[in-house]
C-alpha cells in the first residue's frame, strides 16, 4: 500500500464537471480473423494484470479528506467493471469512431474501481477493430502507460497464447491483488496486502499535517529557484532575479541557461472548457521526419514540434486569431529513474517553451524551433525542474483538494481574457518500430490522448512514434476549437513543406518493396546543379487514418 504523492493527487484535484484527468489510447487492429474479441481481451487482461500495478489497485480514500489516499490492492476485482464493447453504426467512418471515442473520453473514470477502462469497438471497415483504454493519470504517466501497454502485447500473432500456457498465476501479495475467475468458473483467490486501516490513515495524516509547514518552506524555496521557468510567476516583476537569489540560498551557485520571455497569448484556445471533447487522428511517416531532422541536425522531437507549431499556425491564421507573439507550450518529460518502472503513479515534469508560431518562413521556424529546444534541455539537464511537484506540495492535502479546482476554473477565466499560462500541451511518447500483436491480431496504429483543463486550454496534441509512423492524437474541448480535424491536415501539410520537393513525392508515395529480397528499392539524392548526395531507401507506408 502506497500513498500518492502530491502530484498523483493534484490529478484527482483537478477532476470536475468539466475535466477529466485520465490519458488514453486508441489502437486500430487487424481484427486477426474474429481473434480480437472481448472473450480474448478478459483472458489476456486476467493473465497479465500482475504484470502492471496500476491496473489492479484502487484509491482508498483517507476519511474526511485529511490526507492524500493511498492505492490499495481491489481484493474484489470484477473485469466487467473494466471491459467493454460497443459497435459503431454502418459505415464506421473515422468520423464515426472519433465520435465514439470523444465521448468516452469525456467521461470520468468510476473511483470506486481501479482507474482504468477498456473498449473494445467493433464496426470499423476492411476487417479492423479499435480498442480505446484510459488510464487515469493519478495512476500513470506518458512511459510508464507504454509500460503498461506493452505488457499486453506481443512480438508475434501467437504470443498471447503461447504465454498464457508458460503463465502461472502469481501468489506473492507483492505481485498481484486481484481475484479471478479460473476458466472453469471456479474463483481462484490471490492473497493481497491491505492497507494501514482507518486508524493509521488519520494517525500518518496528523503526522504529516504536524511537518507540513516545514515542508511548505522547503517546497516554496526549491519553487522559487524556478520562478523564471514557471507559468505566470515568471512574469512577475523580479522573477528571474528572485530565482537567482533563491539558487543561491539553496546553494545552488552553477549558472544555468536563461529562458526567453514565457508570456503566452490569448488564443481561441484558452479559456474555460465544457465538459464536451472531440477528437481527430491521423499518421506521418517516422522516416519523412528522421530525414529532415538529419538534413537540418536536429532531432526527431524537435520536427515534431516544429509540425506542430507549423499547424498551429495555419489553424490560427484561418480564424484571423493569429497572434503577434509565439504560443508558449508545455512539454511533458519523463523523470522516472531506473529501478522505479513498477511504481505507480506520475514521475514527470515540464519544459516550458515559446514556439515560433510569429514566423511566416517554415524553415525559419525550424531552425528557430531546434534552437528553443536546445536552450530548454540544457537547462533541463543542468536542473531538471521541479517547481510542478514543489508546487502541488505547498499546502495541505485537504486545503489542494478544495482550491485545486476553483484555481483552475479562475485562471481559465484570466486565460479567456489575457493571460493564459500556456497556450496547450504537447508531448511526444517514444515507441517501438516494429510490429505488435493482440490478441492475435496486428497493431496497425497507436493513437495516444491526453487530458485537457482550463488551465492548459482546451487542446492538447500527443504523438506516439509506432513501426515507422508518428501518429498523431488531437483532443479539443468543441466550444474552444470548432474544427479538430483540420489541424491534422495542416500536420501533414507542415511535413511537405519540409520535404525535399524533388524526390518527395516518388518517396512518399513509393511502394515497391522487393518480395523476394525483402530490400526497399533506393532513389538517388540529387541537389539543384546535379550533385549526388547519395542514395535513400523508398518507405511502404501503413495508410495514415484520418479524413483527409
Amino acid at each position: 500500500m502506497r500513498q500518492l504523492t502530491a502530484l498523483d493527487a493534484q490529478f484527482l484535484n483537478v477532476e470536475t464537471a468539466t475535466t477529466a484527468a485520465h490519458v488514453a489510447g486508441l489502437a486500430i487492429l487487424d481484427s486477426g480473423e474474429g481473434a480480437v474479441n472481448r472473450d480474448a481481451l478478459a483472458d489476456l487482461l486476467l493473465d497479465r494484470l500482475h504484470l502492471s500495478p496500476a491496473l489492479s489497485l484502487r484509491l482508498a480514500e483517507v476519511p474526511l479528506g485529511l490526507d492524500r489516499p493511498y492505492w490499495t490492492r481491489d481484493l474484489d476485482f470484477d473485469i466487467a467493471n473494466h471491459l467493454f464493447e460497443l459497435t459503431l453504426p454502418q459505415p464506421g467512418s473515422d468520423w464515426q469512431l472519433a465520435e465514439a471515442v470523444a465521448e468516452l473520453h469525456a467521461r470520468r473514470l468510476d473511483r470506486s474501481h481501479p482507474l482504468w477502462e477498456m473498449h473494445l469497438i467493433h464496426g470499423l471497415p476492411e476487417g479492423r477493430v479499435a480498442v480505446y483504454t484510459k488510464v487515469h493519470h493519478a495512476a500513470i504517466d506518458g512511459v510508464s502507460g507504454a509500460e503498461t501497454l506493452a505488457t499486453l502485447l506481443d512480438l508475434t500473432p501467437d504470443g498471447h497464447l503461447v504465454r498464457r500456457q508458460e503463465a502461472t498465476p502469481p501468489t506473492s501479495p507483492s505481485k498481484c491483488g486481484v481475484g479471478r475467475e479460473g476458466g472453469d468458473g471456479t474463483s481462484r483467490e490471490v492473497s493481497a496486502g491491505r492497507g494501514p486501516g482507518v486508524v493509521g490513515m488519520l494517525a500518518g495524516a496528523a503526522a504529516r499535517s504536524v511537518t507540513q509547514p516545514v515542508r511548505a518552506v522547503g517546497s516554496a524555496v526549491r519553487m522559487a529557484g524556478d520562478m523564471d521557468a514557471i507559468p505566470l510567476a515568471s512574469r512577475l516583476p523580479g522573477a528571474k532575479a528572485i530565482a537567482r537569489a533563491a539558487r543561491i540560498v539553496s546553494g545552488q551557485r552553477r549558472d544555468r541557461p536563461e529562458l526567453p520571455s514565457l508570456a503566452a497569448p490569448r488564443t481561441p484556445f484558452n479559456g474555460p472548457i465544457s465538459a464536451r471533447r472531440h477528437v481527430s487522428f491521423g499518421s506521418l511517416s517516422l522516416k519523412d521526419v528522421k530525414n529532415v531532422a538529419k538534413a537540418n541536425a536536429l532531432s526527431v522531437n524537435d520536427v515534431v514540434m516544429t509540425l506542430c507549431t507549423s499547424a498551429l499556425r495555419a489553424w490560427l491564421s484561418e480564424r484571423g486569431a493569429l497572434p503577434e507573439e509565439p504560443l508558449v507550450v508545455a512539454v511533458p518529460v519523463a523523470v522516472r529513474k531506473h529501478g522505479a518502472k513498477e511504481a505507480a503513479g506520475n514521475q514527470i515534469s515540464a519544459m516550458i517553451a515559446p514556439m515560433p508560431t510569429d514566423v511566416p518562413d517554415a524553415r525559419e521556424r525550424l531552425r528557430l524551433v531546434g534552437a528553443t529546444m536546445r536552450r530548454a534541455k540544457r537547462r533541463f539537464a543542468l536542473a531538471p525542474a521541479t517547481w510542478l511537484q514543489e508546487l502541488c506540495s505547498l499546502l495541505p492535502a485537504p486545503v489542494t483538494a478544495l482550491a485545486t479546482p476553483a484555481v483552475f476554473r479562475l485562471t481559465g477565466r484570466l486565460a479567456d481574457m489575457a493571460l493564459p499560462p500556456v497556450n496547450l500541451i504537447i508531448s511526444n511518447v517514444p515507441g517501438p518500430q516494429f510490429p505488435l500483436y493482440l490478441c492475435g491480431g496486428r497493431v496497425l496504429s497507436y493513437y495516444p490522448m491526453s487530458v485537457l483543463t482550463d488551465m492548459s486550454g482546451g487542446l492538447s496534441i500527443t504523438c506516439f512514434s509506432y513501426d515507422g509512423m508518428l501518429d498523431f492524437g488531437v483532443v479539443a474541448c468543441p466550444e474552444r476549437v470548432d474544427d479538430v480535424w483540420s489541424l491534422v491536415r495542416h500536420l501533414r501539410e507542415a511535413l511537405e513543406e519540409l520535404l525535399d520537393e524533388r524526390v518527395g513525392d516518388e518517396f512518399r508515395d513509393g511502394v515497391g518493396v522487393d518480395l523476394v529480397s525483402c530490400e526497399l528499392p533506393q532513389v538517388l539524392l540529387v541537389d539543384e546543379d546535379g550533385g549526388e548526395h547519395g542514395r535513400r531507401d523508398l518507405q511502404p507506408r501503413r495508410v495514415a487514418a484520418g479524413p483527409g
